[in-house]
């Protein structure tokens, strides 16, 4: 095998892994989003995901959210309900800020809603 072949089948196979492994971020539309759940998505963009996967199983620095409030608990224990969830994120946890003082009502009651359809 030449350098030049094995060069084009390395290029070849790192294509193929990295497609496998990417996946495209959905729109909106296609999640089936309401306009409040996407000002919601926004907001989990603008603050959450950093820290929190949406649509995957693995957490990053802190646990996953994928199906939430489809879980009976919460990783801490408590029930995940509206108010453990809310309290959560307007006090914080452990190594979770406070946002309390940086989200709006409505920014609040909108991630709510997005976080429901996870």
């Amino acid at each position: 095998m030449t350098p030049r072949t094995f060069r084009l089948i390395l290029i070849a196979a790192l294509a193929l892994v990295l497609t496998s492994c990417w996946q495209q971020r959905k729109t909106d539309a296609e999640l089936g989003l309401t306009a409040h759940q996407s000002a919601g998505r926004r907001v989990f963009d603008d603050n959450c995901a950093r820290c929190h996967e949406a649509y995957s199983t693995r957490g990053l620095q802190g646990p996953s959210l994928h199906r939430l409030f489809k879980k009976q608990y919460l990783p801490s224990g408590a029930p995940a309900n509206d108010e453990r969830i809310t309290s959560t994120i307007l006090g914080g946890r452990a190594k979770m800020p406070a946002f309390g003082n940086t989200l709006s009502r409505a920014q609040l009651d909108a991630l709510l809603d997005y976080l429901k359809t996870l």
